[in-house]
């Protein structure tokens, strides 16, 4: 069966028709990773776009079971330059195709998968229609017109959990705030020990309260971060109470908590190789990304945040700490599945910003209370 891509610029791409017979719009963007496209399908920051992979091979291993980073995929369609149908591995259980037919998202191969993404560099990310109808391309333009960007929003409501769990533990109590948070952050926080519990995008600074945390964990997720102001005042209200890590979308809502603004990059970061440069340090660290968005650099002046990492390609915001409160976060994922786990230390980091404000908390009172004997003395 015939599949086609057509980009709101008006260039149409024709291949062969794999996974679901459907229509669906979204934005075309583009991931540079060579292995690990189960993980990118099933990654909840997808939603809404469809995605193209720059390496030519895809669906070699398979799917399997474990590699999943969330319970489904939320991508509106995938484009290969070539479907591989029938996959050889030992752990593969059953087809991208297979995948794409149980969710209803179509997919598309054999097209020149290069020219698109020089297409999408040189114009930036663009609305698409990926479809295996008949319908004309005078058709199609008209629906594509029709399709506006707020319809491909609202992404992260769509992928949070719609209430509370806990994953039980016996050290550190964690909120993981889920804005369509991969499963590689909760792997990598109950790895650790901690007694994590997981609440919806739309949670209140009191709900969090309640559940008396020892640190908030702001997860990825999709989208604008202007389009949950909510999270923002969240944040807002929670930094310098608690202790704060944000990932992705999460170090975007910090960064505009504390003041600082974000806006759109031309095309995108997505893959598994990004070079990330820490600069206390200087070492540089292969990091796996997928984001549309940034924080502007000019905006953190006048603020109470300082950058601590930033992009080794083009120089955006990477990484970013308060100089007051224990917050901190980054553009990245150190969870990374897929991708290098050069930055997994960074949950460390944060378990050990907790131990060390339970300190000063304590420290506190005890403070006071001497100087309070010190007075009553004199």
């Amino acid at each position: 069966m015939q599949a086609r891509l057509l980009l709101e610029d008006g260039t149409l791409f024709s291949g062969k028709s794999f996974g679901a017979d459907a229509e669906m719009t979204g934005e075309v963007v583009f991931n540079t990773g060579i292995t690990g496209y189960q993980e990118v399908l099933s990654d909840p920051s997808y939603c809404g776009q469809i995605v193209t992979m720059t390496y030519p091979l895809i669906g070699n291993y398979g799917i399997t079971r474990d590699d999943f980073e969330s319970i489904r995929p939320f991508v509106h369609g995938f484009v290969v330059r070539r479907h591989e149908p029938v996959p050889s591995n030992w752990r593969a259980e059953y087809s991208v195709d297979q995948l794409l037919k149980e969710y209803g998202i179509p997919g598309i191969s054999e097209i020149d998968t290069r020219m698109l993404t020089r297409i999408i560099r040189h114009h930036g990310t663009m609305k698409g229609i990926l479809t295996t109808s008949n319908k004309s391309v005078e058709e199609l333009k008209e629906m594509l017109g029709d399709t506006s960007i707020a319809e491909l929003r609202n992404q992260v409501a769509r992928t949070s959990t719609p209430q509370m769990f806990a994953s039980p533990g016996a050290k550190e109590r964690i909120v993981l705030v889920d804005f369509g948070a991969k499963s590689g952050i909760l792997r990598e926080l109950t790895s650790r020990g901690c007694d994590v519990i997981v609440v919806p995008h739309n949670v209140t600074a009191d709900e969090i309260r309640r559940l008396h945390p020892d640190g908030i964990q702001l997860s990825n997720g999709p989208g604008d971060p202007k389009d949950v102001p909510y999270a923002v005042e969240m944040v807002k209200e929670l930094l310098g109470e608690y202790p704060i890590f944000g990932i992705c979308l999460g170090h975007q809502l910090f960064a505009l908590a504390a003041g600082a603004n974000t806006e759109k990059l031309k095309f995108g970061h997505r893959g598994g190789n990004h070079p990330v440069k820490e600069l206390a340090s200087g070492r540089c660290f292969i990091t796996s990304q997928n984001h549309g968005y940034t924080v502007n650099e000019e905006s953190i002046q006048g603020t109470d945040l300082e950058v601590t990492h930033i992009n080794n390609n083009d120089k955006t915001v990477e990484g970013l700490k308060h100089k007051k409160f224990p917050a901190f976060s980054v553009q990245y994922h150190p969870e990374a599945a897929p991708g290098p786990h050069d930055s997994s230390y960074l949950f460390d980091d944060f378990l050990n910003m907790i131990r060390e404000h339970k300190k000063n908390e304590i420290r506190k009172p005890r403070q006071a209370e001497m100087v309070a004997a010190v007075k009553g003395a004199r």
